[in-house]
């Protein structure tokens, strides 16, 4: 398939759970402060929801049916159920991208959502997921280092 971005999203998930085990403990995961209302345990919820559907449902056929509105509305969740949860979509993106058919990256993808370009290819949906990961991962390592 597409060995370098399998290499990234291992390694950027890999780095999530890096900083959710770098929290002093399960409570500062779920700590708001000033104008941040999503704290680190619900962005950690929202990318397992979100690589779930999209990668590990979608492109590697795992049974998952997303409740969006629990990820940002659960709290309280222990880090290691987070933990958990981000090995285990760690370990469906592995397999859905080990079994993609490189030909599939430019077909049109089967989801066409609001926002996102008519006839959007699985190659840029895949892109844009990688980003969207980064862009949390951020999130959740300036969430922590405000905290200190």
């Amino acid at each position: 398939m597409w060995p370098e971005l399998r290499e990234l999203f291992v390694r950027d998930l890999g780095k999530l759970i890096a900083e959710l085990e770098a929290y002093p403990d399960d409570a500062s995961v779920w700590r708001v402060r000033g104008d941040i209302v999503n704290p680190a345990g619900t962005l950690a919820l929202h990318l397992i929801g979100n690589l779930s559907q999209f990668v590990g449902a979608d492109l590697g056929g795992v049974p998952f049916v997303r409740d969006r509105e629990a990820e940002f509305a659960r709290r309280d969740v222990p880090r290691a159920e987070l933990i958990a949860g981000l090995r285990e979509v760690s370990a469906w993106v592995v397999a859905a991208l080990d079994g993609l058919d490189e030909a599939r990256l430019d077909e049109v993808s089967a989801r066409q959502l609001p926002g996102f370009p008519e006839g959007m290819t699985t190659r840029y949906f895949l892109i844009h997921l990688y980003g969207h990961l980064n862009w949390h991962l951020g999130q959740v390592d300036y969430h922590r280092r405000m905290l200190d």
